[in-house]
């Protein structure tokens, strides 16, 4: 502990010496005069202590006592600052029922990563929730790109794309909804509080932010991004937020973070509104008539019998295993199997082709949820081993059905062994120095 070597070398430094014989007998001859005064002799109060002030043990119980009071008192002052905690700006934002912010999202760098896209949330514990973003068209002209809206019990979503006029309904079942929610929510005030208590974080002091005194709190804990599997590869994380020290509401909220694809990023949450006033109807979404959509249900239960059956599936309509952009996508896998299918000559695609063929986006997507269900599955599954940090690869891209004894897919169930499919879909559970041969071999 650092206090603790600091007081050392504060002593080292002081080059205090101990007489332990001398120093035990000055104080058995206090505590027996504390227990037995003298009746003839008169109390010499002051030359008691005299004799007790230049005992060397005194001299060093004294001198730590001012030390550590020192070192805790620098210590409250560094984590404390004005006095707010955290935490308790955490127990504040869960007592509100309902609060409304904006957010700004700018990413600078070379092209393709330049980009600057804005909007707003709102949240109701009673109604769920309802945000939007907005973007420039090459004119610099701001529309409304996109409306999500989330049930209360986080099973439904409804994502609405007003440009193309098109809307996506999502529905998980309870397990489902929860790992969604965990990942659907990395920028609700509440979660991102959260996540800075649970890292390592100081208090920058007070300062004046958007014209409120507020008290600041940062973090630069690399957990931060390994936490979340899509900041995995950020260089540098710089996480501040600012609570408002009368209400111990936060204010404003900033990430900063360096790609190594020389790209900076820029996350603002500021424009707070604390249990405002709404109605069931916000959260209710509106889709005019002449908008079209699809349903997308996620499989109940994920295994890893899942995951077989979802390679199964990409075998029988490509003749080979997709590229592993493809098996990480968890959103809507629809309009890519069927991209791929129109490239394909497979029995199954051809079959694809000619059953969906004149359909509309709704018949195509009704008549493809039981097709699709192994393929979503997959995604999931693999989602859930990085989410899990069970160390999951993926070598589709080279290793073909063919490749009976290539690793395609591998992650760890513990520490001495991995759980492994191989080309020809069998699987095994080998050691980690197995597993290290077995890719060693793999296709360049």
């Amino acid at each position: 502990m650092k206090s603790a070597d600091d007081i050392r070398q504060l002593f080292k430094n002081a080059e205090l010496r101990i007489h332990p014989d001398a120093d035990e007998r000055m104080f058995e001859d206090v505590l027996q005069a504390r227990r037995h005064p003298m009746k003839d002799q008169p109390a010499t109060p002051d030359s008691t202590w005299r004799k007790i002030m230049r005992s060397p043990l005194t001299k060093l119980a004294a001198a730590a006592v001012v030390v550590i009071a020192c070192l805790i008192g620098l210590s409250l002052w560094r984590t404390t600052g004005s006095g707010i905690a955290l935490a308790d700006v955490l127990a504040r934002i869960e007592q509100v029922k309902v609060f409304r912010f904006q957010w700004s999202d700018k990413i600078t760098g070379d092209k393709p990563y330049n980009s600057e896209v804005c909007g707003t949330m709102l949240i109701s514990q009673e109604y769920g929730s309802k945000w939007t973003k907005e973007e420039p068209d090459p004119n610099g002209v701001w529309s409304t790109s996109q409306e999500v809206y989330r049930s209360p019990d986080m099973k439904t979503w409804i994502i609405i794309h007003p440009k193309q006029k098109k809307y996506l309904r999502l529905e998980y079942d309870d397990s489902q909804a929860e790992q969604f929610a965990e990942l659907m929510q990395e920028r609700d005030p509440r979660t991102l509080t959260k996540r800075i208590l649970k890292y390592k974080y100081e208090s920058m002091g007070r300062a004046t932010m958007d014209g409120i005194e507020a008290e600041g709190f940062r973090t630069t804990d690399p957990n931060w991004t390994l936490a979340n599997q899509y900041m995995e590869n950020i260089r540098r994380i710089d996480v501040k937020m600012w609570a408002d020290v009368k209400t111990r509401l936060p204010v404003r909220y900033e990430e900063a973070y360096v790609h190594p694809d020389k790209f900076t990023g820029r996350f603002v949450i500021y424009g707070f509104r604390w249990d405002v006033p709404v109605d069931a109807a916000e959260f209710k979404p509106i889709i005019p008539d002449d908008y079209t959509g699809r349903v997308v249900k996620y499989p109940a239960h994920i295994t890893e019998e899942t995951a077989f059956q979802g390679l199964k599936v990409w075998v029988e309509l490509l003749g080979k295993y997709p590229d592993p952009e493809i098996i990480t996508n968890i959103g809507d896998v629809a309009p890519t199997v069927l991209r791929l299918a129109e490239k394909s000559d497979t029995p199954a695609a051809m079959r694809l082709r000619e059953e969906t063929k004149g359909l509309t986006d709704d018949e195509i997507s009704n008549k493809l949820v039981d097709f699709l269900m192994p393929i979503r599955g997959l995604a999931i599954f693999y989602s859930r081993l990085q989410q899990e940090k069970k160390d999951p690869a993926y070598y589709g891209k080279t290793v073909t059905p063919k490749d009976a004894d290539k690793v395609l897919m591998r992650w760890k169930v513990s520490d001495n062994e991995y759980r492994v499919i191989f080309g020809d879909l069998h699987a095994e559970t080998v050691s980690p120095e197995k597993l290290a041969e077995l890719e060693k071999a793999l296709p360049k």
